[in-house]
């Protein structure tokens, strides 16, 4: 073994080899890297030495360029990389930084942000406890996926603290208040980045999923559930949803989940044609997370029975012919399967709060709380495929 040799049950093994954008003390400059172990690979340094072909796709302060890059590059430069660390020779030249000295930054600039709906166990949970006595989904939930359009200029960078929102509120007994939310809560959710773009007015196909989506992370959805519960209608969320989407600092190609891949759900409802992915390889995520609350796990929900697939999630954002854009981000909706998601469930919205082993009681966020939500995939040969961590913590809100 040499000192760069990677154990293959890594998280960050040679089978994972996510991207990111990382600077240091000694260089703030940021510059996108390559997991490696515990290393990062400084890919534009690497490039310079060992493939220059690939300096446009490297460069920048962000993985926009190897996004736009396409689906061809992405595939030769994995390749590159595997060579890079299969070979000692090619080792030794490598430029490494210890990956405690790197410093993460936001890895690609969000240019759309489109929040699902996708989990049935997540849409009956919610339905039961928001519509006591009614259908849990809505008419339309095992038609279509259900979303809506986010603000992208609050997706921050997993590690920004999470400023406590305040919004108007309906109280019990019909009056309004306005001030900081009191139902904080957390939503665990994969994201999806889009590398290459679409044609207004094309529709993109379920067999071209893989043509346009780069890569996968982890996505915290921070939801303020007083301010939503009010303004929610008739047009969906709102500032209880805008303030803050955290993402997780490395982006995983979709090529390390090749051994995640498992089928979707079946459907007792029919499907559109668009949608119908009956005959298509299969679309389901063999993805588990852990969410911790200062330190303590308190759920691990599973991506793996999903009702709507990611690739049914694109085909459904672009059917009308919205157009993809580089660096678009499209998540999930709360992963409920097994073990719920958010508080809101976990708390049956605050009427069960959660005992922590501290002792502590949750329903919701206190201020000063730090939620961690890690995941990892099955990869070759039993191997694990670290998906890394998304973090925040929740700081007050501002005096107004």
């Amino acid at each position: 073994m040499t000192w760069l040799d990677i154990p293959t049950d890594h998280p960050f093994g040679p089978g994972a080899l996510p991207y990111g954008v990382f600077s240091t003390a000694a260089d703030p400059h940021p510059r996108t890297g390559v997991a490696a172990g515990t290393w990062v690979i400084d890919l534009p340094a690497a490039v310079r030495r060992l493939a220059p072909q690939f300096a446009g796709a490297v460069a920048g302060p962000s993985l926009d360029a190897l996004l736009a890059a396409g689906p061809d590059v992405w595939a030769a430069l994995r390749a590159e990389i595997g060579t890079w660390l299969a070979d000692e020779v090619y080792r030794e030249l490598l430029p490494l930084v210890p990956a405690t000295e790197a410093v993460m930054r936001m890895p690609f600039t969000v240019a759309d942000y489109v929040d699902f709906y996708a989990s049935e166990d997540h849409a009956t949970t919610l339905g039961r406890i928001l519509r006591p006595g009614q259908e849990p989904l809505t008419p339309n939930w095992k038609h279509l996926p259900i979303g809506y359009h986010g603000r992208a200029g609050t997706v921050i960078c997993s590690g920004t603290d999470i400023t406590r929102p305040s919004g108007q509120q309906r109280r019990p007994d019909g009056s309004v208040i306005f001030g900081p939310s009191q139902r904080l809560d957390i939503e665990a959710e994969l994201g999806f980045v889009v590398g290459t773009p679409s044609t207004l007015g094309q529709p993109v196909p379920l067999t071209d999923f893989d043509r346009h989506v780069f890569g996968v992370c982890l996505v915290n959805d921070w939801s303020a559930r007083d301010i939503q519960a009010f303004e929610y209608v008739p047009l969906g969320p709102f500032l209880g949803k805008s303030f803050a989407t955290s993402v997780s600092p490395w982006v995983l190609p979709l090529a390390a989940l090749e051994h995640a891949r498992i089928p979707a759900p079946e459907r007792a409802v029919p499907l559109q044609p668009y949608l119908d992915d009956e005959k298509a390889a299969p679309g389901g995520l063999d993805v588990r997370l852990e969410i911790r609350l200062n330190g303590h796990v308190i759920s691990e929900p599973r991506f793996a029975g999903m009702y709507w697939t990611p690739a049914q999630m694109l085909a459904h954002l672009t059917v009308n012919g919205a157009s993809l854009r580089t660096g678009d981000l499209f998540a999930s909706g709360t992963i409920s399967g097994g073990s719920p998601g958010s508080l809101i469930e976990l708390s049956w919205n605050g009427q069960n709060p959660l005992r922590l082993p501290d002792g502590s009681t949750r329903a919701f966020l206190h201020d000063g709380d730090e939620v961690v939500i890690s995941a990892y995939a099955p990869g070759a040969a039993g191997t694990r495929i670290g998906l890394g961590e998304v973090r925040g913590r929740v700081v007050p809100a501002p005096s107004l």
